[in-house]
């Protein structure tokens, strides 16, 4: 029999709502749908990352296993495994070239490297927190036009650079390479430091104030030590940068004794003469080593650092 009875009027009253159990069967074939079109989108963005990925990783692969492959044999191969292996070319790479021995490359670049670190944490925190810090007058003008020097590209200011500094001698030396970092110029930096800044409580200030204490023991016995994640991520981003810069040893050095890894790197390759690209390869294994090591050690720092930055102030 039929569960509907007719109503005063007549009329037979609408059917009765899906059972509970249509019900959950319908939500358990939603969740079913949803889930696989979960799991491919999640296959379909694994899949693309491993492009990526390859097709990044792919050149650093090739230079490390190029390095063990003799001379004749590198140039068009475009293969991983290397069909005879050498060490000749490491050899090679050690015993430098024009004389120089790998040894004094590799030390002039960590001079640089080590001084631009040394000198870009002390002059950039010490501008920072004047920025952050100390109100004196026209103090956003200036953050303003600091900042501004960042749309500034690099090549704009070589040719006057250059003639300053050969005027006053500095060519041929490390000065035009490293007064820079020791005066402030890295804006990058700069700003880094002052996000960072902006996010410490001014309480810790005005505190020590209290007791007595100035800008300068401000400074250096309360802001240098909450300033560690950001020096960390500014340390990291000198080191590569001066170990890998190319152009302005280039333009101011002329000492092949005084050459960084980028600038010994070139010399291999001689477009009058036979070109050592074995030699080359193992020497930008060796030269690309130490950056690896430095940025695996405080890799996490990088992301602390700009992050703890990004969100202040």
């Amino acid at each position: 029999m039929s569960n509907t009875t007719p109503t005063l009027t007549g009329e037979t009253p609408p059917p009765a709502p899906p059972a509970a159990e249509d019900r959950s069967v319908q939500a358990r074939a939603a969740r079913r749908k949803a889930k696989v079109r979960g799991g491919t989108r999640t296959v379909l963005f694994h899949g693309v990352t491993w492009a990526l990925g390859i097709v990044m990783l792919y050149p650093g692969v090739w230079m490390l296993l190029s390095s063990f492959r003799p001379t004749n044999q590198i140039i068009g191969e475009v293969g991983l495994i290397p069909r005879e292996t050498t060490l000749d070319n490491f050899t090679r790479a050690f015993e430098g070239i024009g004389g120089v021995s790998f040894w004094t490359f590799f030390s002039n670049s960590m001079i640089l490297a080590v001084g631009s670190v040394v000198g870009v944490c002390l002059s950039c925190s010490v501008a920072a927190y004047a920025f952050a810090r100390i109100e004196f007058p026209g103090r956003k003008l200036y953050f303003g036009l600091m900042i501004g020097t960042l749309l500034l590209p690099f090549h704009v200011v070589i040719i006057p650079q250059f003639i300053m500094f050969n005027e006053l001698g500095w060519t041929d030396s490390y000065i035009p390479l490293l007064i820079g970092k020791f005066l402030a110029a890295e804006a990058f930096f700069v700003f880094l430091m002052v996000q960072f800044m902006r996010g410490v409580p001014r309480e810790l200030d005005e505190s020590a104030r209290i007791d007595g204490a100035g800008h300068g023991r401000i400074y250096w016995f309360i802001m240098l030590p909450l300033m560690r994640p950001v020096l960390a991520t500014a340390s990291i981003f000198a080191f590569i940068w001066s170990w890998n810069d190319f152009l302005a040893p280039l333009i101011y050095l002329r000492s092949p004794d005084k050459y960084p890894l980028p600038l010994m790197l070139r010399q291999f390759s001689d477009q009058t003469s036979i070109s050592d690209y074995g030699a080359q390869m193992a020497a930008a294994v060796l030269a690309l080593a130490p950056v690896i090591i430095f940025f695996m050690l405080f890799q996490r720092y990088i992301v602390d650092g700009v992050a703890t930055s990004g969100l202040k102030g």
